[in-house]
């Protein structure tokens, strides 16, 4: 039997996504990926100061506004070859690695759990034996039976008034659910805590960047925090230390909760170990650098074909000749047009946003999302491309935090797990929350690398840019928390003359190419079960493990109306 299934819109992401399946015999057979708005922030800094951009593309989505800042003014430093102080790196890093763990705590637990966990079959549960469990697992302080019994109880009372509040329309008994009484209501509880746990992390993002989200303390040429170690009015050894305790409180977290979480969690769904593999491709960017010129970096990165460790290629610098080269985007099968001609890809620097809506063509145009590939080829990115290019490049702290929760499944499922189940839905969780932990502790390097250098007397975080004649090309590029994000810019005479941001949901979430190549989230449903299709869990289980964010990818348009609002700057 056939049937077709539209999810739209897929909830529980950051914008508009629409995804379609072909289902034959309850397995998916063909999918499409359709993001429902339209971005033009590009065209919006055509003829604009580049010294502004970090804060117009910021706006691209209320969730990853710092990636965009970051990204924006890297690419304009890189189109001056601006060398910025090494302070400025390190409270840049500090935001990010801050903002990133954010993201890993909310996706998992806010966002994608609930496809996993079954809320209502917690009632059921014993809590003295569900902190039995818990405890048996890890140290975390809130894994006593009094907590449990205490959220049991809440739970009990959304539950008896009908009003299940931010647990509402959850698909709760579906038969792809596995998860016993006890640990349902270990994850709701950890759901719970990890509301209040993943505030320490937007604390730093603020008191570092002034605000959350859209932070207002980065620059081309740096950072406009003003260093000390006694003035009360600006960056003080008072406020560095309290984000030095609230690094400390994300850790044990992260550690004691989130990775035993993801372990748990996948050893009793370890069927899913073979679902959802699709682009084997990965692409990785390296991030954290370590100096102003951006040579030297905490995090390695780069390009994995067919899944293969062997075949890893590093992306070394800034300035990596291999990366800069090997982008490109068509439009064959989105809403837009080039005047070269739509069965063309284009690099970034030649980029074109010239919208051409036509409704949904299932063999045509569906989408607003461009596809980027690699040298000729759709990527899957994102932490599991991420810890893979780790492990590749023999980063330890990787190899640690990924044989160590490989090896918790393996005990908790009594069987082997190894790397090759990470290409997989929950093996893209588990590359999360492996990645979270190593971003943990280089939140708490970076902090120390801060410290140590103002000790010495360097209290520099700001080099001035000057824009000269002619024509400047950069790329910014940065490992957000779902992939590869990359700003490029082309500078002509003090003015922006082109800019293109190919952003990691355009990488996964990418209709078929100009070769009718599908991208990672369509590639990735094929072969997927779906047990019941009028609640299609087991699609969503997928999509979600990707942690799409639409807005980055699309903003909107009114097809109907036209011109929807039109901003003027004084």
């Amino acid at each position: 039997m056939s049937q077709r299934i539209t999810i739209d819109p897929v909830t529980r992401i950051e914008g508009h996504l629409r995804v379609d399946v072909q289902v034959d015999n309850g397995r998916v057979k063909k999918a499409w990926a359709s993001g429902q708005m339209w971005r033009g922030v590009e065209n919006i800094l055509i003829g604009r100061d580049p010294r502004d951009a970090w804060t117009i593309t910021q706006r691209i989505c209320g969730v990853c506004t710092t990636v965009h800042a970051i990204a924006s003014v890297r690419a304009v430093e890189n189109a001056l070859q601006l060398e910025i102080p090494v302070n400025a790196n390190y409270i840049r890093n500090l935001i990010i690695l801050a903002h990133a763990i954010h993201d890993h705590i909310v996706h998992f637990y806010h966002l994608s759990a609930l496809d996993w966990v079954d809320v209502v079959s917690a009632l059921k549960a014993d809590p003295e034996k569900a902190s039995s469990l818990a405890e048996s697992l890890s140290n975390w302080s809130g894994n006593s039976k009094h907590e449990f019994a205490k959220v049991k109880e809440r739970l009990s009372g959304f539950v008896g008034t009908g009003q299940l509040g931010i647990f509402t329309n959850g698909y709760w008994g579906h038969p792809a659910m596995k998860l016993p009484p006890e640990v349902n209501l270990i994850a709701v509880a950890h759901y719970l805590q990890a509301l209040e746990v993943q505030r320490y992390a937007n604390k730093i993002v603020s008191v570092l960047g002034s605000k959350s989200p859209h932070i207002q303390n980065v620059a081309v040429g740096g950072v406009a925090n003003p260093l000390a170690v006694d003035s009360q009015s600006v960056l003080t050894m008072e406020r560095l230390l309290a984000v030095k305790e609230w690094i400390v409180k994300l850790d044990d977290f992260i550690k004691n909760v989130y990775l035993v979480d993801v372990a748990a969690i996948g050893a009793f769904y370890a069927d899913w170990t073979k679902v959802g593999r699709g682009i084997t491709d990965y692409l990785c960017v390296p991030d954290i650098p370590l100096d102003g010129k951006g040579e030297k970096f905490a995090l390695p990165g780069g390009h994995i074909e067919n899944g293969k460790l062997d075949t890893f290629r590093q992306i070394n610098t800034f300035n990596d000749e291999y990366f800069r080269k090997g982008v490109s985007e068509a439009v064959k099968h989105s809403w837009y047009e080039y005047g070269s001609g739509d069965d063309k890809s284009l690099h970034p620097y030649q980029g074109e946003t010239k919208p051409k809506y036509t409704d949904f063509q299932e063999d045509g145009k569906y989408s607003w999302l461009k596809s980027p590939t690699f040298y000729g080829k759709p990527m899957q990115v994102g932490p599991l491309p991420r810890v893979l290019a780790m492990l590749a490049a023999g980063h330890e702290p990787t190899k640690k935090y990924a044989t160590a929760t490989l090896e918790r499944v393996s005990a908790i499922a009594k069987a082997q797990v190894g790397v090759e189940a990470l290409h997989s839905t929950i093996g893209r969780h588990a590359a999360r929350a492996i990645s979270c932990a190593v971003q943990s502790d280089e939140l708490a390097h970076q902090w120390d690398l801060l410290i140590a250098n103002m000790a010495k007397g360097d209290l520099k975080t700001f080099n001035r840019p000057t824009f000269p004649k002619g024509e400047q090309m950069g790329v910014g590029f940065h490992e957000a928390p779902r992939g590869v994000l990359s700003h490029w810019v082309v500078i002509r005479d003090g003015k922006i003359a082109n800019y293109q941001c190919v952003v990691p949901t355009t990488w996964n979430a990418a209709p078929r190419n100009e070769k009718d190549q599908p991208g990672a989230y369509e590639a990735c449903l094929l072969d997927n079960p779906v047990a019941d299709p009028e609640k299609p869990l087991e699609v969503l289980r997928t999509v979600h493990s990707f942690d799409p964010c639409l807005a980055c990818a699309v903003h909107v348009l009114d097809t109907e109306q036209g011109e929807v609002v039109r901003v003027k700057a004084a």
